[in-house]
């Protein structure tokens, strides 16, 4: 297949965006959907790529890494895709039943006794995969500003954490806490944490640029300026007033009340502050914290729906099992409706758009970064943006480029 070569400026808002890369022969029309990003968008700096049967079909990145035009965005930039660390997470969490280490209907004492406390003791693994597992938020332990960034803090946290309803009931979004969980239960089969087991046996392996904590000089070095957009509501809940701990199961659940508990651990300074310092680059949140570009992400999905430079990284039957649909509800915490599976969510068009195919998998980060496997289609796809926008689902951008992408195929 032949590849086109991409190299062109766009002019918008008074400004000029160079954009960079290479579309095979018959992608032109993501080309030119990443180019009208930038032209009709807020888009600053964006990356996309995408993988068909484990082949480059896309690969695109261009604008500006920094607010003030002051630094590209080049081949190599790399940015915080917040949510899409759960999809990654979820992944390499499913190599782990694929390699017959977790039982997802055990119980999680099972791998981590300390865990048994305060009435978690019948909660499963696949509560914690599909988010019922009824403990969203620290409520009994709340920490102190800053604790999301102490790992083994956190996690004594989680064990006397208490369930805020009937666990494997109903649903609610476990926005930071699912990946310290999955995180944890990784640990004790594997002696590696999520980012660690990522490197040795997920992005090493296919030389993509992704890292959930743990990133070096070198690495930092890459990472474009995030810009968090407060009006979005789950970054606008950090700086709202919490109310009286609710009494009751039902009083827990209100989407609200949740959310005003979620970003207590957070420290209390600007997300643009946190976010773009290099402490959040070292820490692992696997849940938010994960830093890389389309290219890597695009390859990590790409390997789970086939195989990429003889990298398989699931079997038929685990993928599969991945994406059995285990609820569609509307979750309490964002009150958003998701198609949920084992660790990634699966195609909720009104919620997260991954195309037509509603087999398709992934995860969004707040702000409008994706990465999505099609496993019928064989495909990765990803994008990411620095400039975050504030709607409630994936947004224009990335459905502008997915509608593009198959209307190729």
């Amino acid at each position: 297949m032949a590849q086109i070569d991409i190299a062109r400026e766009v002019e918008a808002r008074g400004s000029t965006f160079p954009l960079h890369g290479y579309v095979a022969e018959g992608f032109e029309g993501v080309a030119e959907a990443f180019a009208t990003n930038f032209r009709e968008e807020e888009e600053l700096g964006a990356g996309c790529s995408v993988l068909v049967d484990g082949e480059t079909v896309v690969d695109l990145w261009g604008g500006w890494s920094r607010a003030d035009h002051s630094a590209q965005w080049d081949k190599h930039s790399t940015v915080c895709m917040m949510s899409v660390a759960k999809g990654v997470t979820g992944i390499a969490f499913n190599m782990l039943a694929d390699r017959g280490l977790v039982d997802f209907d055990e119980k999680v004492a099972t791998y981590w006794p300390e865990f048994a406390q305060g009435g978690k003791e019948g909660i499963t693994v696949r509560m914690i995969l599909d988010h019922t597992a009824a403990i969203p938020v620290l409520t009994n332990d709340v920490m102190y500003p800053g604790g999301l960034l102490d790992y083994d803090n956190y996690i004594r946290a989680l064990e006397v954490q208490e369930p805020l309803w009937e666990p494997g009931t109903v649903a609610a979004y476990h926005v930071h806490n699912q990946g310290f969980l999955l995180g944890e239960i990784m640990r004790r089969v594997t002696g590696m944490t999520v980012g660690p087991f990522l490197r040795k046996n997920v992005t090493g392996p296919l030389h993509a640029e992704y890292n959930i904590g743990g990133m070096d000089a070198e690495e930092q070095s890459h990472v474009a300026e995030v810009l968090p957009n407060t009006k979005a509501r789950l970054f606008a809940a950090k700086d709202q007033a919490v109310p009286d701990k609710p009494t009751t199961p039902e009083g827990w659940q209100d989407g609200a009340v949740l959310r005003s508990f979620a970003f207590l651990q957070n420290a209390k300074e600007p997300w643009h502050t946190t976010m773009n310092s290099p402490r959040w680059r070292e820490v692992e949140i696997a849940s938010g914290s994960g830093h890389g570009n389309a290219r890597g992400v695009a390859r990590i999905y790409g390997a789970a729906t086939g195989v990429v430079d003889c990298v398989d990284l699931l079997s038929d039957e685990q993928l599969e099992k991945m994406i059995e649909e285990q609820h569609n509800q509307i979750e309490l915490l964002q009150d958003r409706p998701y198609h949920q599976a084992n660790g990634v969510l699966l195609n909720t068009p009104e919620a997260v758009y991954m195309g037509p195919n509603m087999r398709s998998f992934g995860h969004h980060g707040l702000g409008g970064s994706i990465g999505f496997g099609d496993p019928d289609a064989k495909l990765g796809f990803s994008y990411c943006c620095n400039q975050m926008h504030a709607v409630g689902d994936n947004g224009p951008r990335a459905r502008r480029l997915i509608d593009a992408v198959y209307a190729a195929l």
